[in-house]
């Protein structure tokens, strides 16, 4: 395409869902040609997947009416409805402006939702209830925003705003993460970068975010006045969300020094322009955009084309595919291991699942003789893929972590 020659056009594309299927898809057709150097694919291993993803989702779905993939579903960990119980206490309060609460809670729960290793838990006070994982980091971050920890208003603790976000240091976070030596977070000073980077971010765009005291909630504001008839497109969001927060992640490639977010190198793509070797997967601003959905839908805006997004590029859903055999791994060193974030191996990874979920989604609808529009992606991620991922980790692994070790800095994994 000489468009991507353009730096504007390569940004948008890059952005896009479209380019995230497209260089997935590229690195599939070269691993089924024996053409990459890490991972072989075996389609024969795709039905006994979609076997094994279709029984843990009629088994915890016995109705097949999944939830959204998002970050809703990990605030009520432990069978606790803690938004439930915070929003009882919103009665009174406005649609759009409970609209903006649940955003800025969502998004900044979601930037902080990095793998948190094996050996970190969250005691929560009060219920008293033990968490682990991606159900700590929410139940952590949910009481961190709830406590007003992030608002710079004093008398108003729920909301999340440039001033406050860039005063949070790793200490700050550590104590409300319970984190200690006994009690190690994997990215901890990445986590706290991220917040503050976050609070530039919003500064730094006043048309989406608000011009004085801005706030992520505001994001809201944004997507309604480019609502049509109540409608906004899923794929409209995501790019709102790279061009707004592209810059909160750190260390990453860059087009006319702009930073690209969640987008990594791979020696296999050549295309001769300004996208050459660069593969997007935008794995949390996919996830905060499928975490926008409920919000919005509540205030009265309905999201359109969430299937133009893609399956996310995260250790469940990759694991599952390892763990059952659909990536053969092509020499030791990929179990074996610890793989920097941008190594290519952990690309080529990525890269793979993103592909095959796809195929698989198609696989498993056709065992539970459904169709896309009633077991759309967003659903299928939650009820199946990385449910299941979970699953058979745990069966295989004392402590129930991914088949491929990374080594997170707390921005990706």
């Amino acid at each position: 395409m000489k468009a991507l020659h353009q730096p504007a056009a390569a940004l948008a594309w890059l952005r896009s869902p479209a380019a995230i299927r497209s260089r997935c898809a590229a690195l599939l057709d070269l691993a089924e040609r024996d053409r990459l150097d890490h991972f072989a694919v075996d389609a024969d291993r795709i039905d006994a997947a979609a076997d094994y993803v279709a029984e843990v989702i009629a088994e915890s779905y016995p109705t097949l009416e999944v939830p959204l993939h998002s970050r809703w579903r990990q605030f009520s960990a432990g069978g606790i409805d803690r938004w439930g119980t915070l929003a009882r206490g919103l009665a009174n309060t406005a649609p759009d402006e409970v609209a903006r609460i649940r955003i800025d809670l969502a998004v900044t729960s979601v930037l902080l939702d990095a793998g948190a290793g094996a050996g970190w838990r969250f005691r929560e006070p009060g219920s008293g209830a033990c968490l682990a994982r991606s159900e700590g980091l929410a139940a952590a971050s949910f009481h961190l925003f709830a406590a007003g920890a992030l608002s710079a208003r004093p008398g108003v603790p729920l909301r999340a705003d440039a001033e406050a976000l860039a005063r949070i240091d790793a200490r700050s976070l550590a104590a409300a993460f319970q984190v200690g030596d006994d009690n190690p977070l994997v990215g901890l000073d990445g986590r706290a970068a991220v917040l503050r980077r976050l609070g530039e971010a919003l500064a730094a765009a006043p048309d989406m975010f608000g011009a004085t005291a801005p706030r992520i909630g505001n994001l809201f504001n944004y997507l309604a006045g480019r609502a049509r008839d109540g409608r906004v497109p899923a794929p409209a969001i995501l790019d709102a969300v790279l061009r707004a927060l592209g810059a909160v992640w750190p260390g990453r490639p860059a087009v006319d020094g702009v930073s690209l977010g969640d987008v990594w190198r791979h020696p296999a793509i050549r295309t001769r322009d300004l996208t050459d070797g660069l593969v997007p997967f935008h794995k949390l601003a996919q996830w905060l955009t499928y975490s926008l959905v409920e919000p919005l839908a509540e205030a009265g805006l309905e999201v359109t084309e969430l299937d133009a997004l893609t399956g996310l590029a995260e250790y469940r859903n990759g694991g599952l595919l390892v763990d059952l055999g659909v990536l053969a791994p092509k020499h030791d060193a990929v179990l074996a291991e610890v793989h920097p974030v941008d190594g290519e191996i952990v690309v080529e990874w990525r890269a793979l699942t993103v592909a095959l979920l796809d195929r698989l989604a198609d696989a498993v609808r056709a065992r539970l003789d459904v169709d896309a529009a009633s077991l759309p992606l967003v659903k299928l991620l939650e009820g199946g893929t990385w449910r299941a991922g979970r699953k058979i980790a745990a069966s295989l692994r004392a402590d129930g972590g991914p088949p491929i070790r990374v080594a997170s800095d707390g921005t990706v994994f």
